[in-house]
């Protein structure tokens, strides 16, 4: 702060600081905006003018601007924890994930007695899919003797996807103690492990669901925990039953408009038409990209974990990159060609760019491999400009029976992720609207795309790891056959079924349900795709 500033202009400053954060707090971003602007111009080296103008720029989107503003905050005050890992948070939104992690990494180093501290930098691990490295950083928030159920809760989930199922429990019994209604803490202790007559939640969660919720979302996290111990003890009807009763419970609570998605999808197959697709495009010409696409919970992750045993193949999760990038390039185009949508617009970009700039981001989720895999199952949408950013990448394509496709969707709660997953008449009509655009990819570029089928993967093993492997240039090494053996972190909602061994057991699981999935079946029986 300058040392000539008098007390009471200090006083004012802050006040017109507050009120700027005030204003951000009420939603009037126009009015934040331009209050912050006139600070700026007028207090351009204070540190808090610049932290409020770094989050009046991130509201805006403008994640470079906001950076920057980060950047002269330090600069009065040097070392600043809170300013840091703002700057890490914004850095996370921009795909600079070693960055971020290296700036989380020493704030904790700094401070580590301060347990909010390492609970930060554990939260900017989490975010970069670093698993394994939030836990350490949770853990020593506790150690430094911070006890919140929210904290415990982080660090359950991070030690779900590190495989830590023991530690992950006794936290959640913490969370639930502290918090008896959280939902999705029910949840995620039913999928920790395969519940048994003798060791199971069944009653706990019935007591539970008797009293009040704060909201139907955290019932409907109860119900799915609940559907999902049922399901393990083989009680199918009541199993669907109370699965139906919580899938109705969160669409209640989900804003989702269904048709206007498919919409967007269904037109992708009118813009990038064998022409487009077969037009002269200049790419990013590295490799190692391998993409698994395709339906959620349809071997995904397993295929994901065989390649990922090979020693040349690191993965970099679920990445979102690609579509945000995509988006971002589209959206600009579009400011050329108002009258066009995002898709059309898409189609004049620079695909050179947005591979060299997908690339980069990738890597850092993976460092240290010649291949990574991106396991995002929506990129399915992006094959064909997959294609054209990226000519040397690998395309793999789970396929899975329709029904078991649906069923293994429907009957997971997903983190904010998949919403046509709650209703089944607008899952079957998501899933038909993803099949028409997978046939379409492989029209209007053939052979680029391989399709791996599920109950091949589980029953013929090595025969499937063999053509997905040569497909992806890879030499054979038979530790891909065994994934459960793999270390390593699995974000993913199927982390604790795929460090099971291999098996068949899922195949035509559909059936034990079958009577409470009508819906969903008709529709699929509709258009031919039900076997006999």
């Amino acid at each position: 702060m300058d040392e000539t500033r008098t007390q009471g202009e200090a006083h004012a400053l802050q006040a017109a600081v507050a009120q700027g954060f005030a204003l951000l707090e009420q939603g009037k971003l126009a009015e934040a905006t331009a209050h912050c602007r006139s600070l700026v111009l007028a207090h351009p080296a204070d540190p808090q003018v610049m932290m409020l103008a770094c989050e009046v720029r991130l509201a805006n989107g403008d994640l470079e601007s906001a950076v920057q503003a980060a950047d002269a905050a330090l600069a009065g005050l040097p070392g600043s924890a809170a300013v840091t890992l703002k700057k890490a948070h914004i850095l996370v939104m921009m795909r600079r994930r070693t960055e971020a992690m290296r700036l989380a990494r020493d704030v904790a180093e700094r401070e580590p007695s301060d347990g909010r501290t390492q609970w930060a930098a554990g939260k900017i691990h989490a975010n970069c899919g670093d698993a394994a490295a939030a836990c350490g950083y949770y853990e020593a928030a506790q150690a430094a003797g911070l006890r919140t159920w929210p904290l415990s809760f982080d660090l359950a989930s991070a030690q779900f996807f590190a495989g830590e199922f023991d530690g992950a429990e006794q936290n959640l019994a913490y969370v639930l103690q502290q918090s008896p209604a959280q939902g999705q803490a029910m949840y995620l202790r039913s999928i920790l492990r395969r519940q048994t007559a003798a060791s199971n939640h069944v009653a706990d969660l019935q007591a539970r669901l008797r009293a009040p919720m704060p909201s139907p979302a955290a019932a409907a996290a109860a119900l799915y925990a609940l559907a999902k111990e049922f399901e393990d003890l083989g009680q199918a009807d009541e199993s669907i039953r109370v699965l139906n009763e919580g899938a109705a419970l969160k669409r209640r609570s989900l804003a989702y408009d269904a048709v206007a998605e498919r919409d967007v999808i269904e037109g992708l197959r009118g813009i990038y038409t064998r022409d487009a697709m077969a037009r002269p495009t200049p790419g990013h010409d590295e490799e190692g990209a391998i993409f698994i696409v395709g339906m959620p919970r349809t071997g995904t992750t397993l295929a994901e974990r065989m390649l990922a045993s090979h020693r040349e193949v690191g993965s970099a999760g679920e990445l979102m990159d690609f579509g945000q990038l995509l988006a971002g390039a589209a959206q600009q185009a579009q400011q050329a060609h108002p009258h066009l949508s995002l898709a059309e617009a898409s189609l004049s970009i620079d695909f050179a760019a947005l591979g060299r700039d997908y690339m980069a981001s990738a890597r850092q989720a993976a460092p240290g491999h010649k291949y990574f895999i991106d396991k995002m199952p929506t990129n399915f949408m992006y094959c064909g400009m997959i294609r054209k950013a990226l000519p040397k990448a690998r395309i793999i394509h789970l396929v899975r029976d329709p029904m078991d496709t649906c069923y293994a969707v429907y009957k997971t709660l997903f983190n904010q992720a998949y919403p046509f997953s709650y209703d089944q008449a607008e899952l079957a009509e998501y899933y038909l609207t993803y099949r028409r655009l997978m046939r379409h990819w492989h029209e209007v570029m053939p052979g680029e795309i391989l399709d791996l089928h599920y109950e091949l993967l589980v029953t013929d093993t090595e025969a499937q790891a063999r053509r997905m492997l040569a497909y992806c240039g890879l030499d054979w090494q038979p530790d891909v056959l065994d994934p459960s053996a793999h270390p390593g972190a699995i974000v993913s909602a199927s982390a604790a079924q795929v460090r099971e061994p291999v098996h068949a057991g899922s195949v035509g699981k559909w059936r034990r349900y079958e009577a409470g999935l009508q819906p969903l079946r008709d529709r699929l029986a509709s258009e031919g795709l039900l076997a006999g």
